[in-house]
């Protein structure tokens, strides 16, 4: 595998410095803390809680702080826990213990040559703040299947000091944001070094200076994330700002980053020893990694044209947003002054380079897209759905003139969840129980998912009511912090400590916030929303999400929801959960009964919340757009039939109607029918079929077989022609 790349041994020192400072029978913990394996194995979030639960809440769950801030007397005790120790020395044997076998089922993708991935964000944990949203997730959940898979993977990313920004809501409900200050050194990453002592530096040139970056390593299992970071002495203050702000306002500070992961990205390939066999760009940000993968050979003596072919064949491109602000333009300029010195250093003019990056390569007045570009420089590209990738085809059509719109070479791999981190462990285990030793290995045969169906029913309505009593628990504490600290008033406060109900369906919104998301179609008819959270078969609703900074539109919307917290009920069965993350989105796609997705169609490029909740027996109430269009099979739970040709106003009033109507005739009746038991077997037969079609169809070990088998093999032989 790819664990003795660069970076290892400053790992490896890192740990054993930890582990110095631990009772013996600690040391395990610390070697554990910096490879995030530990994350979604079985107990490893309770192992570590267990050496002082309070200070591992304060912590964030980042490991390396807790064993670096938690008191002696806490470490001591912990020490004198032999249970403790023996499964802290079991969950090491087993992580390093997989680190050490071969990638035997990937013999056309050779470590020598392996897949690398760009992305510019990574969601593989909550304690490493390098996220936003779903991209991100995504990225980690890719990852984690492809360690799981024993695939030649290796990624890279930035490291942000300020990561994305954290938000706090006021009473109006308008958001306001903060960036908190994330020190390295207390993360599970160590610097990668030249010698032990040199930190491993590379010279990336953007806006006609050379940047110094250096590079940090860490370990999502078997796969090596490097992550580049620009805060060097070598640098001045904007340089050093490069890496601040994960998608920073500033137009000219954002490009940077883009120049910095691609352009340096490879630098730091070629500084490590890294021969990529697969360059997967995950969105276009990182677009300008085959130009330099071509410079290299045209210093070579190849000529540009031939140097970017060959550097193409060897490149794929996944797109994640039919949204057209998710496709950054920028003007010939802005380009010229980020890239400046490119097109003598490739030997080209840059005439022959900008229009790659237009949707018409002769119409000079158009803008430049770094989507076009990065279909231009890649052999393959995809979207993330089946729909999606209808939708892309036709949004890029007149980039291949001549071709008929399903002739467009853009497929698709549709988006997939990593089950061992998205499951519950309340889930995990009464899966554990019927589906056979073994089963999170079985995860691609019908068969493994077949015996969900005879998992009896008050087994698994008595687990779908933990997941929510759990949840409604979190909620309480959580919701009631929350208002405090937006200065409400203590009956409103009051509301949400005592309020939620373990046995009342629950219903789940969260997500990232744009107004195409159409969180305001919950209150398009307030009066009859409101209806539904009074009377015996009454409702509660938990909502979360980060509306962008300069999106005042979304914040907008999440204004109105806060104009109806006065009207009865609202403050005790509705809650607005501040700073959305995956901590956050862990409870609530496992708690929450039905998954509300509400997109304006065909905007949703797939969308993988729903995913998670499926995973946990939750019920989706979406709209046919994105990965529902085609996980909807009529039995797991509920379809929107939208018009995307409609008028949008007239679109959001028909969608806002059917959904209530959705949640007032079929959900809530089936819900609360229960038999002379008190089960509602109507609602488990869905739930059955939730959990059946997201294990099989759409976790993430069958989005990365497909990304190997669709997309990686065909590059990889490509380049043997």
């Amino acid at each position: 595998m790819l664990t003795s790349l660069p970076g290892v041994e400053d790992l490896r020192r890192a740990a054993d410095q930890l582990a110095a400072r631990l009772p013996a029978g600690l040391a395990p913990l610390a070697r554990l803390a910096y490879n995030y394996r530990w994350s979604w194995l079985a107990g490893g979030d309770a192992l570590f809680g267990a050496v002082d639960p309070h200070r591992w809440e304060m912590c964030g769950h980042n490991p390396v702080r807790l064993l670096h801030e938690a008191s002696t007397v806490a470490l001591e005790q912990a020490s004198g826990n032999a249970e403790l120790c023996r499964r802290a020395y079991s969950m090491e044997e087993c992580v390093f213990a997989e680190g050490r076998q071969s990638a035997t089922a990937h013999t056309t993708i050779s470590a020598d040559r392996p897949v690398v991935f760009f992305c510019a964000e990574y969601g593989v944990h909550g304690s490493l703040p390098i996220y936003a949203g779903g991209l991100g997730v995504l990225a980690g959940d890719i990852l984690k299947a492809a360690s799981d898979a024993g695939l030649p993977m290796a990624a890279i990313g930035l490291l942000y000091r300020q990561g994305y920004f954290r938000q706090r809501m006021d009473t109006s409900g308008w958001q306001h944001e903060y960036w908190v200050d994330v020190d390295p050194e207390r993360l599970p990453a160590a610097l990668v070094t030249a010698d032990g002592r040199t930190p491993l530096t590379i010279r990336v040139p953007i806006r006609g200076r050379d940047v110094v970056a250096q590079i940090w390593r860490v370990d999502v299992g078997r796969v090596p994330l490097y992550l580049l970071d620009t805060a060097r002495a070598e640098n001045g203050p904007v340089d050093r700002w490069i890496t601040s702000r994960l998608y920073v306002g500033d137009r000219d500070t954002r490009l940077a980053q883009y120049a910095l992961l691609g352009l340096g990205g490879v630098r730091a390939l070629r500084a490590l020893g890294i021969e990529p066999g697969v360059v997967h760009l995950n969105e276009g940000h990182a677009s300008m990694a085959p130009v330099e993968l071509a410079a290299e050979a045209v210093t070579a003596g190849r000529s540009f044209s031939e140097a970017l072919d060959s550097a193409r064949q060897r490149t794929v491109f996944t797109t994640h947003t039919p949204v057209p602000a998710g496709n950054d333009t920028y003007s010939p300029d802005e380009i010229l002054r980020t890239y400046a010195g490119l097109a003598e250093r490739v030997r080209t003019d840059w005439n022959d380079l900008l229009p790659l990056a237009r949707i018409d390569p002769h119409d000079g007045n158009q803008p430049l897209g770094i989507t076009p570009f990065s279909l231009r420089v890649s052999r393959a590209a995809n979207g993330v759905s089946a729909r999606h990738g209808q939708v892309a085809r036709a949004m890029w059509r007149t980039m291949y003139p001549g071709r008929a719109e399903a002739d467009v070479p853009i497929g698709h791999v549709t988006n997939g969840v990593h089950v061992a981190t998205w499951m519950a462990a309340p889930m995990r285990d009464l899966l554990d129980q019927h589906l056979g030793h073994g089963w999170a290995a079985r995860m691609d045969d019908p068969a493994t998912w077949a015996a969900v169906d005879a998992i009896p029913d008050e087994l698994l309505w008595a687990t779908r009511r933990a997941l929510r009593a759990r949840l409604v628990e979190y909620v309480r504490e959580r919701a009631t912090t929350d208002r405090l600290a937006r200065g409400e008033s203590a009956e409103y406060v009051d509301l949400a400590a005592h309020a939620f109900d373990p046995d009342r369906l629950t219903f789940g919104f969260a997500r990232r916030l744009a107004t195409y998301k159409r969180l305001h179609l919950l209150t398009r008819n307030l009066p009859r929303a409101l209806r539904l959270l009074d009377g015996d078969r009454a409702v509660q609703i938990l909502l979360a999400g980060k509306a962008h900074p300069q999106d005042d539109g979304a914040k907008r919307v999440v204004q109105g929801v806060f104009g109806a917290k006065g009207a009865p009920h609202v403050g005790e069965r509705i809650a607005y959960l501040h700073d959305y993350d995956m901590e956050i989105a862990r409870h609530l796609v496992a708690g929450c009964d039905v998954w509300l997705n509400l997109p304006r169609p065909p905007l949703e490029a797939s969308g993988t919340s729903g995913m998670k909740a499926a995973l946990n027996g939750g019920l989706n109430l979406s709209v046919r757009d994105g990965w529902w269009a085609e996980g909807y099979d009529g039995e797991n739970g509920w379809v929107i039939e939208a018009d995307p040709a409609a008028d949008p106003e007239a679109q959001d009033a028909r969608d806002a109607e059917a959904t209530l109507d959705m949640i007032e005739n079929q959900v809530v009746p089936r819900f609360y029918e229960r038999d002379g038991d008190g089960v509602p077997r109507a609602w488990i037969r869905m739930v059955k079929a939730s959990i059946k079609c997201g294990g099989l169809r759409f976790g993430a070990h069958r989005m990365v077989a497909d990304y190997v088998e669709r997309v990686y093999r065909p590059a990889i032989a490509s380049q043997g022609r």
